[in-house]
């Protein structure tokens, strides 16, 4: 019986060995544990695609298509070392960028902040922080929309008010939790965070949680001051958040958001869109819904991606990619791919099409 015993234990040890290998973002010079470049500091730790074992011959192919589709910038990194890191069309790594609603997901990020300090409880109503008024819809309709209604995109508002978010341009179609649709009514949490701290949004903001990354960037208004808040930085300060985000809110060691909270907010949190999370995009699901149509799509939101990927995806394809298998951030900043689209594009679909074959997840 030892003697048949024996060759089998190999044969386990040794497919347990080699798994970790196999994996296309394994680090072959064993340094497979986390890197976080240090905060006040530009230095950052890289690799090389051919540590990797990649497709060198794609990215060529990879970088052309990157800068016809007018991107400016674009970084991949692996257990969080940068592996590639390209400007485009005059940007620079020093220059600031919009997040455009990409930027939703910090909103999400510091209401976890903010209700792990007991300043706010997502179940509560808008109202509770905010008093009533804060739209057109009659108080007992108002008082139905919690601040989790803001973060699933389920508060019954009209999503065709574009960036305003004025109480004459916030209008009653459906009782809250009712109707899934992408709008700006979100940025509202950041007036209930501002309440509920009695601080600022931008200096609760960059003391919770710019500030512990690293991170560098501001909120700049839109257009008037009653227009959604976009925030702006460099291509590295997104990657950086990125990378908390791939670490399920944990900076170096420190847990800056909660871990339980930031599992819940990138899995799907409610049935009428299965991909969408707490102002996150989430890849394969059966289904998912875009913006601005009440059509529900068969299928994964990106069927070239990952099927464990979690997104961050702004106007004009400003894109934050985290693959928790593969330990992989993906940014990518610029104007336009090709028209217009307040969040998801084809672009993400050709990109990704790229992408696997350098990468070979």
């Amino acid at each position: 019986m030892k003697k048949i015993l024996l060759p089998i234990f190999f044969l386990i040890l040794a497919t347990a060995c080699s798994s970790d290998e196999d994996k296309p973002g394994h680090d072959p010079s064993g340094e497979d544990q986390m890197y976080f470049p240090a905060n006040n500091s530009e230095v950052w730790e890289t690799k090389t695609p051919a540590e990797f074992g990649w497709n060198q011959n794609a990215i060529p192919p990879l970088l052309s298509y990157l800068e016809i589709k007018h991107s400016k910038s674009f970084i991949i990194l692996v257990n969080g070392k940068i592996v590639m890191e390209n400007y485009f069309n005059g940007h620079s790594a020093a220059t600031p960028w919009y997040w455009a609603s990409a930027g939703k997901t910090l909103t999400s990020a510091v209401t976890g902040i903010a209700q792990q300090e007991s300043l706010l409880d997502k179940n509560n109503k808008v109202s509770d922080y905010i008093g009533t008024g804060w739209t057109s819809a009659p108080v007992d309709k108002e008082n139905l929309i919690t601040c989790r209604h803001l973060l699933t995109m389920t508060s019954g508002l009209d999503d065709a008010g574009g960036d305003s978010t004025t109480p004459e341009d916030l209008h009653y179609l459906a009782d809250a939790g009712t109707r899934w649709a992408y709008d700006n009514v979100y940025v509202k949490l950041q007036d209930v965070v501002a309440a509920a701290s009695g601080q600022t949004w931008n200096s609760y903001f960059n003391t919770k949680l710019r500030d512990k990354t690293g991170m560098t960037g501001t909120w700049l208004n839109s257009g008037s001051e009653d227009e959604l808040s976009v925030y702006w930085s460099t291509t590295r300060s997104m990657a950086r958040f990125g990378l908390l985000a791939l670490n399920y809110g944990t900076w170096n060691g420190t847990q800056i958001v909660n871990k339980d909270y930031f599992k819940t907010v990138t899995i799907p949190s409610q049935q009428s869109n299965k991909s969408y999370g707490y102002l996150w995009w989430i890849n394969g699901q059966e289904s998912y819904h875009m913006p601005q149509t009440q059509v529900q799509f068969p299928g994964s939101l990106i069927p070239d991606g990952p099927k464990d990927m979690f997104m961050a995806l702004g106007k004009n394809d400003q894109k934050i990619y985290m693959v928790p298998s593969q330990q992989l951030v993906i940014i990518r900043m610029g104007n336009t791919a090709g028209g217009v689209k307040p969040a998801g594009s084809d672009f993400d679909n050709e990109l990704w099409g790229k992408l696997k074959t350098i990468i070979k997840y």
